[in-house]
C-alpha cells in the first residue's frame, strides 16, 4: 500500500504576531520520519509531507495538492494539539479531492481523546493511539479495521475503541528514520537558534517513556514505560547522520536523556573510543547526575544540557515537580559549570498557582543561577496531562480552551493570581527582556558570538523577522495583538480516555 505521512504545520505563534518558529527553530517531524522508515522497511513504498518544511506552500490548499500528487492511498497525519484542525481542514480538502481515500490521525491529541474525535470530525475514518508502527503496519497490510489494536474505529453508527498492544520493548529493532525522504534536509532545517556550533544538525529520540510524572506533562503516546535504544546503536545512528547528511550536532530530545546513566556512560565511553566529531546537547535531572557522568558527557562531545526546573517557587515545585529542589539545581548548574558544559534551564510561567509574587522568586532565581540559556514557556494545558481536569474545573484559574493556541506561547491559562492575560504577558516580556539584556548574558554571547556564526548569519539573513519578533517581547502590554477567533468545528469540553492496560 503507498501511503504519505504528514506534520500539518498548526499554529505556531501568537495572533497578531510574526511567525518566527520557522526561523528560529525548524526540526526535523523524526517521528514520521521513524513511521515511515518502518514502513518501507516491511516493503511498503511511503512519502512524508512536512508543511512546516523549507519547500512546502503556506496554503493549505497548496499542500492537500502537493500531497495527493504523491498517490496515496492512505494519508497517516501526526498532530499536536495546536495542529490538530490543521489535520482536519487538510483531511477535508483531500477526502473533497479523494473521497474513497483513507485518513488516520496519531500522536498525543489522539491518543489522549480517542473516541469522541471521530464523532466530531466524520472526515478522519480512524485514530492510532499510543506508538504507531503496530497500527500503521497493521493498515498497510489490509487488516480489518476491526483486528488492528491500538486503533479507534467506526462501526457503522458505533465507535469502536480496539485493545491496546504490547509496547515496542526493544527499540533497536527499528530503523533509523528515514531523514533522505524529507525535503530540504539537513539545509533548510535548523536546530533552536545559538544552541549549537557546527551548521547542520538534527534531532534524535533515543527513548521512550518517561518514569517521573510532573503535573503539566501528556504521556499518552509512550506512557512511563521507559524503554532505550543501546548505546551502540546510537553511535551507528549518529555515525549514519554525519556520513550520509553532514550532520555535526545532534540534540537529544528524550524527556530525560540520563534516565538510565549507566547507558549513558556507555555511549559517551563509546564516543570517546570511537569519536565522530560532532557535538550534542541533551536533557539531565537535578540532583540526579553524577561528577563522574557530567565530565564523561564533556569529553564525549556534549556541548550543553538542559535542566527541567519549571518555577522557583518552592510551593509551586512541590506541587507540579515533585522530586527536585532548588538547592539541587543550583548544586547541578556549578557541577554542569565546573564539568565545562553549557547549562540551560527549562521553566514554566503560569501554572495553577501562579502569582505575580511566585513568578518574581523564579525570574530572581533564573539571574542568580548564571545560567547559559533559558527556555520560559507558558503553560499550556493538555488532555493527556494530570493536571487537565483542575484546570478545566475552574477552580484555579480560567481556561480559554483554544486548541490551536496551546501551543506554550500563549496566555490560555489565567491563574486566579493574576488579574489578567495582558498582566501576564507584560511579566513575561519583562522577564525575556531582563534574562536576554542582562550584563552576564551579553557578555557570555559575546565570548561565544564567533562559535555561533551561523546562527547570527541566520539572523542577519532575516532580519526585518527578527526585529519585529524583538518588539513583542520588548513591548510591556504584551498580550494577544489582535481577536483570535477558535476554529469554528472545534468542540468544547472533550474528556480525555483513560490509558490502556
Amino acid at each position: 500500500m503507498r501511503i504519505t505521512l504528514v506534520h500539518p504545520s498548526g499554529f505556531n505563534f501568537i495572533p497578531g504576531q510574526p511567525d518566527f518558529s520557522v526561523l528560529a527553530n525548524r526540526l526535523a517531524p523524526v517521528g514520521i520520519l521513524s513511521l515511515a522508515a518502518w514502513l518501507e522497511q516491511h516493503g511498503h513504498p511511503t512519502a512524508v509531507y512536512d508543511c512546516l518544511g523549507p519547500l512546502s506552500p503556506p496554503s493549505l490548499e497548496a499542500q492537500a495538492a502537493e500531497i495527493l500528487a504523491t498517490e496515496p492511498e492512505l494519508v497517516g497525519f501526526s498532530a499536536t494539539t495546536s495542529g490538530f484542525m490543521d489535520a482536519v481542514d487538510l483531511a477535508v480538502l483531500l477526502k473533497a479531492a479523494r473521497p474513497e481515500l483513507r485518513v488516520v490521525v496519531g500522536n498525543a491529541h489522539a491518543s489522549s481523546l480517542g473516541a469522541p474525535l471521530l464523532e466530531h470530525f466524520p472526515e478522519l475514518d480512524a485514530l492510532c493511539l499510543g506508538e504507531g508502527e503496530g497500527p500503521l503496519l497493521d493498515l498497510a497490510e489490509g487488516r480489518p479495521f476491526a483486528e488492528i489494536p491500538n486503533l479507534v474505529w467506526r462501526d457503522a453508527d458505533r465507535l469502536v475503541t480496539n485493545p491496546r498492544r504490547p509496547r515496542i520493548l526493544h527499540l533497536d529493532d527499528l530503523p533509523f528514520p528515514a531523514y533522505e525522504k524529507l525535503a530540504g534536509f539537513p539545509q533548510g532545517y535548523h536546530l533552536p537558534l545559538f544552541s549549537h556550533v557546527h551548521r547542520h544538525g538534527a534531532t534524535m529520540i533515543t527513548s521512550r517513556g518517561c518514569p517521573y510524572t510532573c503535573s503539566f506533562c501528556d504521556r499518552t503516546v509512550f506512557e512511563h514505560q521507559y524503554r532505550f535504544n543501546s548505546p551502540a546503536y546510537i553511535h551507528a545512528h549518529m555515525k549514519h547522520l554525519r556520513d550520509r547528511f553532514g550532520v555535526r550536532h545532534i540534540n537529544f530530545y528524550d524527556d530525560l536523556f540520563t534516565a538510565h546513566q549507566g547507558r549513558i556512560s556507555e555511549l559517551c565511553q563509546r564516543l570517546i573510543d570511537e569519536p565522530l566529531g560532532m557535538d550534542f546537547n541533551c536533557i539531565i535531572r537535578a540532583g540526579h547526575t553524577t561528577d563522574e557522568l557530567l565530565r564523561l558527557l564533556k569529553r564525549a562531545g556534549c556541548l550543553m544540557v538542559s535542566l527541567g526546573v519549571e518555577s522557583a517557587d518552592p510551593g509551586m515545585m512541590a506541587r507540579h515537580k515533585a522530586g527536585v529542589s532548588l538547592e539541587a539545581v543550583r548544586e547541578t548548574v556549578e557541577r554542569v559549570h565546573a564539568a565545562g558544559l553549557r547549562a540551560k534551564g527549562l521553566f514554566i510561567f503560569g501554572l495553577p498557582g501562579e502569582t505575580p509574587e511566585t513568578f518574581q522568586r523564579t525570574s530572581d532565581y533564573i539571574l542568580s543561577l548564571d545560567l547559559d540559556d533559558m527556555n520560559l514557556t507558558k503553560f499550556s494545558p493538555l488532555h493527556g496531562a494530570p493536571l487537565w481536569a483542575e484546570c478545566v474545573a475552574g477552580g484555579e484559574g480560567d481556561f480559554h480552551e483554544d486548541w490551536r493556541l496551546l501551543n506554550c506561547l500563549n496566555s490560555v491559562f489565567l491563574p486566579r493570581g493574576f488579574e489578567s492575560r495582558e498582566q501576564m504577558d507584560a511579566l513575561y516580556n519583562a522577564h525575556i527582556e531582563r534574562f536576554y539584556g542582562s550584563k552576564a548574558y551579553r557578555r557570555r554571547f559575546g565570548r561565544r558570538v564567533w562559535e555561533h556564526r551561523w546562527s547570527l548569519w541566520h539572523l542577519l539573513r532575516h532580519l526585518p523577522q527578527t526585529l519585529a519578533a524583538r518588539r513583542y517581547f520588548t513591548t510591556r502590554a504584551g498580550g494577544t495583538a489582535k481577536p483570535f477567533e477558535r476554529h469554528p468545528r472545534q468542540p468544547l469540553g472533550l474528556k480525555p480516555m483513560p490509558l490502556g492496560p
